[in-house]
Formats: C-alpha cells, sequence, structure tokens
C-alpha cells in the first residue's frame, strides 16, 4: 500500500495513511508535489489523468504530480514519479514555489495538499504508464497559461492556481520557445 505523509496546520508531519483512504469527501492534509517539465525547445509536458484515477480523473494538467512516502525526500519522489508516470529523466531539477497549498473537490473527492512546486528539464519522450496517464500533449508557456485563464480548458484545480505563481516568478526554463 503507498501511504502519504498527513501534516497539520503548519506542515508538520504527524503521522502516515494509506493513500487509497485520504481522498474522499473530507480528505486530511497531507503532503504531495507537482512538477512542470520542459524539454530542450522549452515546450511544457502537459498530460491528461488517466480515466481511472480516483481523483480528478481525465483532467488535464501540470507535467506531473505526487506523493513522496514516509521518510522520503520530495525531490526522489518528483524523479520516481517522472519515470514511473512518464518514463523520463530530469537532467534538472529545482524547487519553485515550496509554500504551494491548496483545496479542491471534485465529484466527492476533495484534494487538501501542502504541494511544493517543482520545475524540470526533461530528456527523451514521454512513455505514458495508462494507469496514471491517458494522453500527453506539447504546449508553449503562453498556451498552458490561456487555458489556465479559461474555465472551460479542463484544466485542474491546483494547475490553474499555480500557474501565475510560476509567471510572477519568470524563471527563464518557462518562458523559452
Amino acid at each position: 500500500m503507498e501511504q502519504v505523509v498527513l501534516l497539520d496546520d503548519d506542515g508538520n508531519a504527524i503521522g502516515v495513511a494509506d493513500k487509497a483512504t485520504v481522498h474522499g469527501a473530507s480528505t486530511p492534509r497531507h503532503l504531495a508535489f507537482s512538477c512542470y517539465g520542459v524539454d530542450g525547445a522549452g515546450r511544457l509536458l502537459v498530460t491528461r489523468r488517466a480515466g481511472s484515477k480516483t481523483a480528478f480523473p481525465l483532467v488535464w494538467t501540470n507535467t506531473c504530480c505526487g506523493h513522496p512516502g514516509p521518510g522520503e525526500d520530495i525531490a526522489d519522489a518528483v524523479h520516481r514519479r517522472l519515470h514511473d508516470e512518464l518514463g523520463l529523466r530530469a537532467s534538472e531539477l529545482r524547487l519553485a514555489l515550496p509554500e504551494f497549498s491548496y483545496r479542491a473537490s471534485q465529484d466527492g473527492v476533495e484534494e487538501n495538499e501542502l504541494c511544493p512546486v517543482y520545475l524540470a528539464r526533461l530528456d527523451g519522450e514521454p512513455a505514458p504508464h495508462p494507469d496514471e496517464v491517458s494522453e500527453v500533449a506539447w504546449w508553449t508557456w503562453e498556451q498552458f497559461r490561456a487555458a489556465a485563464d479559461d474555465p472551460a480548458s479542463g484544466l485542474s484545480p491546483w494547475a490553474r492556481l499555480q500557474a501565475p505563481l510560476l509567471d510572477a516568478l519568470g524563471d527563464p526554463l518557462l518562458s523559452r520557445a
């Protein structure tokens, strides 16, 4: 069973729980991460979550998301999920938004996460795992920002919140096209 790290309101670890039990109508706050990966040409890899996902199935979102396991370094968890979900390796990984936190609900499933956001330089072409990702697309940062601003785009609620914060950083990894 995959476990997640439960957190108090200050972001301190207070325990662990099985991942399958924490995403419901009332989700305890827990640790997660988001990653935005770009290729050498500056294109952002956008993914559509698999239809079998409990939380936000078939929603378009950033490159990958996940949960570090108990005692696992978050950067190591990002590398693990990039590989497991997309068959990719990151040659560069950096923390962009260390304190990002959000709550979102859809179809009776709530997310309640402290979710640091990472930027990555990706090597290779994605080979999506069908249990995790139903589709992938390469977008410019401008396309992604437009989708984040468009309520009808089908983009995940966390990506909508993260996009303007990342944009405000002016990170060259996201602005190169």
